[in-house]
């Protein structure tokens, strides 16, 4: 199974996946745990990507 590259709208996306599940109330208390780390992982992706471009801005607003 070939993997997709993670972008900033996949990740949200999946992140809005994971807490429209949550929210159901519908989900194993087993898989809780594991929704909830996959989406600690897209937060941190998240943040890491929007921290990129606002650095990119940064630089070309400062040349």
């Amino acid at each position: 199974m070939s993997k997709k590259k993670l972008t900033y709208q996949s990740a949200y996306d999946e992140l809005q996946s994971i807490c429209e599940q949550l929210e159901s109330e519908e989900v194993e208390v087993d898989q809780i745990t594991e929704l909830v780390k996959r989406a600690n992982e897209l937060v941190h992706f998240c943040q890491e990507r929007l921290r990129g471009i606002e650095k990119d801005l940064n630089k070309t607003s400062n040349n």
